[in-house]
C-alpha cells in the first residue's frame, strides 16, 4: 500500500486544459476584434498578465481573469468591452478536462485516495468546473479560503490544517512548477510534475516523479 492518504492536484492545467480553454475562449475574442495570435504567444502573454494580477494585493479570481483579458488585449492593440472580458470569466467552468482526468480521479478513489484540489480560483467558479465535468473529488482548497494565490504556501498549509494531515501523507500533483512544484518542493512535500505538455525538464528541478499523464501516475501508484 501507498503511503499516501492523500492526493492533492491543481486543476486549471493539470486537470483542466487551461491552455485550450485560454486559446479557444480568449482566441475567440480577439477574433472578433480582427486579432489571431498564435496559440503559443496569445498563452505567454496570458501568463505574464495573469501573474503580475495575482502577485499584487488579493482580488477574485473572476477579477484577475477579466483584467488579465483586458490586459492581453491592450497588448495586442485591441480594446474589448467589460462584457467581453466578463465573458471571458464566465467561461472557465466551460475549458475541458483532459481526457485522462475523470477516469484518473473515479481511479484515484477506487485506490482508497482522498483527492483534494489546490486551486487559484474561486469557490463558485470550481464548483461549476467539478459539476460540469462530472469530477469525483473529496474537498477543494481555493485561492478564495487562503486569500493568496499559489505559489504562496497558505494553500498547503490550509490544506494540512484543515484535514490534521502529516505532510509525508501527501502526494501533490501538478502541472506548473512555477504555482506548484517549486513551492511543494520548497515546503518538502513530495509531489508529481504532470507535464503535461511535454516540455523539456529544466536544470535543478527535483521533483519525486515525473509523468505525461495520469494513467501513468496510477500505474505508479499501484506499485509504489
Amino acid at each position: 500500500m501507498s503511503r499516501y492518504r492523500f492526493l492533492t492536484f491543481d486543476c486549471y492545467g493539470t486537470l483542466i486544459d487551461w491552455r485550450t480553454g485560454i486559446a479557444e475562449h480568449l482566441g475567440d475574442i480577439l477574433r472578433r476584434h480582427g486579432v489571431d495570435p498564435a496559440p503559443e504567444e496569445l498563452l505567454q502573454v496570458y501568463v505574464e498578465e495573469e501573474h503580475r494580477l495575482e502577485s499584487g494585493p488579493y482580488r477574485r479570481y473572476r477579477e484577475i481573469l477579466a483584467e488579465s483579458a483586458r490586459a492581453v488585449a491592450s497588448r495586442f492593440d485591441v480594446r474589448i468591452s467589460d462584457e467581453e472580458a466578463r465573458a471571458f470569466a464566465d467561461s472557465l467552468p466551460d475549458w475541458p478536462p483532459f481526457p485522462d482526468t475523470v477516469d484518473g480521479l473515479k481511479a484515484f478513489g477506487v485506490m482508497g485516495f482522498r483527492r483534494v484540489i489546490l486551486s487559484n480560483v474561486d469557490r463558485d467558479l470550481l464548483a461549476k468546473t467539478i459539476r460540469r465535468h462530472g469530477l469525483e473529488v473529496d474537498g477543494a482548497i481555493t485561492a478564495e479560503d487562503t486569500r493568496t494565490y499559489k505559489p504562496n504556501p497558505r494553500h498547503w498549509l490550509a490544506f494540512c490544517s484543515r484535514y490534521a494531515v502529516r505532510r509525508e501523507e501527501v502526494l501533490h500533483i501538478a502541472q506548473s512548477l512555477l504555482h506548484d512544484i517549486h513551492p511543494a518542493i520548497r515546503l518538502q512535500l513530495d509531489c508529481v510534475w504532470l507535464n503535461r505538455y511535454r516540455e523539456p525538464i529544466p536544470e535543478g528541478v527535483r521533483p519525486t516523479q515525473m509523468f505525461y499523464d495520469l494513467d501513468a501516475l496510477v500505474g505508479w501508484l499501484l506499485t509504489s
